[in-house]
């Protein structure tokens, strides 16, 4: 009797052994960021989410962006997340969330497609709901962050009509508006544009103040 108890104890450690080890597997430390980790499921759930961003199209698992791009993306989440947690910046709302998710899902044929291509890519509906919240909120946070002091002059809004918009359209074969017809539209994508080229900024001076180790990855046989 002791013998039997003695092997199905062996036996349920070596389970629970399998189980830890399969657990540090999915959720292997990928890097380091001061007193934070980023672990392998977080990159791998980004990089199934931004096959998704790719639409209908687009290939499965085995064509998701590069570990070491998506740790980079990652980190820089890790940033403006921060940031703006320590702001109590407001999360967005449910019900802007489950529109964008929404609007996502739209770009399918169906509903059975989109429920397909989240199971191609290994995604659940809470997983995607998670993502799309994150990057409303990250995206919001630097637009607070960066448009008061972001100026778009009317010389610049005229240049980029001249030299960017009207070839692009004679290129297309289509019809030039108005400069005064799309001003506002294209103030607003200077903006953008400002706005992201001072967020790189930011970012790269906020990584160079931070404590980030990258773990090397471990070649499996």
């Amino acid at each position: 009797m002791r013998g039997k108890i003695a092997i199905l104890v062996m036996l349920l450690g070596q389970a629970w052994a399998l189980v830890l080890q399969a657990q540090q597997v999915v959720d292997r430390i990928v890097a380091r960021i001061e007193d934070d980790i980023l672990t392998q499921s977080e990159v791998r759930e980004l990089g199934q989410f931004q096959q998704l961003l790719n639409g209908p199209g687009a290939g499965g698992p085995s064509g998701l962006p590069g570990e070491e791009k998506l740790i980079g993306r990652l980190i820089d989440q890790w940033i403006v997340n921060a940031e703006a947690a320590a702001a109590r910046f407001p999360l967005p709302a449910k019900a802007e969330v489950q529109r964008e998710v929404e609007r996502l899902a739209a770009q399918f044929d169906s509903a059975a497609a989109y429920r397909a291509r989240l199971k191609k890519l290994e995604l659940t509906p809470e997983s995607v709901a998670r993502q799309v919240e994150r990057q409303i909120y990250l995206a919001r946070y630097l637009d607070y962050k960066f448009r008061p002091a972001t100026q778009v002059e009317s010389a610049q809004a005229e240049k980029y009509y001249r030299e960017e918009l009207l070839p692009e359209l004679r290129r297309r074969g289509q019809e030039a508006p108005a400069m005064e017809a799309v001003e506002e539209q294209i103030r607003e994508l200077l903006t953008q544009r400002e706005i992201s080229a001072r967020a790189v900024r930011w970012l790269e001076d906020t990584r160079a103040r931070l404590k980030i180790e990258i773990a090397e990855k471990k070649n499996t046989p």
